[in-house]
């Protein structure tokens, strides 16, 4: 794990600490504006539209991110308001996935572009973005799973939490009593699954991008297909908000994104036309 790069000591603004986190959610961002740049240059767009949706992006996702974080842990949220908020971490990615789409949408809005082609041409963005900031997750730590004694196990020692037995078990691990709370434990790294399902979403996505049905059939299949990456792998997550049963609120959330993702999908099929192809 490698939680901070390098630090630079700047005038006025003295130490500033360069972390893994934040240089792969620069490339996640980054990469997605490259993609969809060229995708609506296909499209017959103008592509300096994707510099206005990068900015939507950025300032929708983030404050979505934190806003659902400072809500899912409210009790936290009123004992130290201002920690939560104004951390660096507490960023939850649906949060962030219905702020950016809201973010992008008011920027498409204003140039005046058709809505349902931007987000044709942000789908395969998307999941390559994806799956570049769960690499951030896992350079420091975060978003790992439960503990495996498989040799796909990764140690978390300087995690966000660490890895021991302490910790797991206050996320809801079931642990023998003979382990101790100080004892370090391979966990199933989650954070390069999802790498990997959303590096297969991307190529699938990139190869159907060419589809011959209405403006916003391949976001609704990413849609879908996020939806149910994220609701396999939440099996394997070290999670304490199981409200609904041994359900997350992930899981929830999952579902309903498969099955809006299926209703975009079957409505565009219908409405057929070429519109997108080129």
């Amino acid at each position: 794990m490698y939680p901070e790069l390098f630090t630079l000591n700047l005038p006025v603004l003295g130490e500033i600490t360069i972390t893994s986190f934040g240089v792969m959610m620069a490339l996640a961002f980054l990469a997605a504006y490259a993609v969809v740049r060229a995708e609506l240059g296909r499209l017959g767009q103008d592509p300096d539209l994707g510099a206005d949706m990068l900015l939507g992006a950025l300032i929708g996702g983030i404050v979505g991110a934190k806003i659902y974080y400072v809500l899912l842990y409210w009790d936290r949220t009123v004992l130290d308001p201002v920690r939560m908020v104004f951390s660096r971490g507490g960023l939850v990615w649906y949060g962030g996935l219905i702020g950016g789409i809201l973010g992008v949408s008011a920027m498409v809005k204003r140039r005046k572009a058709p809505i349902p082609l931007a987000a044709d041409a942000m789908a395969p963005g998307l999941a390559l973005a994806y799956a570049i900031g769960r690499l951030g997750c896992f350079l420091v730590g975060d978003d790992y799973g439960r503990p495996t004694e498989s040799w796909l196990g990764v140690a978390f020692p300087n995690g966000l939490p660490p890895t021991t037995a302490g910790n797991l078990r206050r996320l809801g691990a079931e642990l023998g009593p003979g382990i101790a709370d100080t004892e370090i434990l391979a966990v199933h790294p989650t954070q390069l699954y999802e790498t990997g399902l959303s590096l297969v979403i991307f190529y699938v996505l990139w190869r159907l991008r060419k589809h011959p049905h209405a403006q916003g059939w391949l976001f609704g299949l990413w849609l879908a297909a996020a939806g149910a990456e994220r609701f396999f792998v939440e099996i394997f997550r070290a999670k304490d908000d199981r409200f609904f049963g041994s359900f997350t609120l992930a899981q929830l959330f999952s579902i309903v994104l498969v099955v809006v993702g299926i209703a975009v999908v079957r409505r565009c099929r219908r409405a057929g036309g070429s519109a997108t192809a080129a």
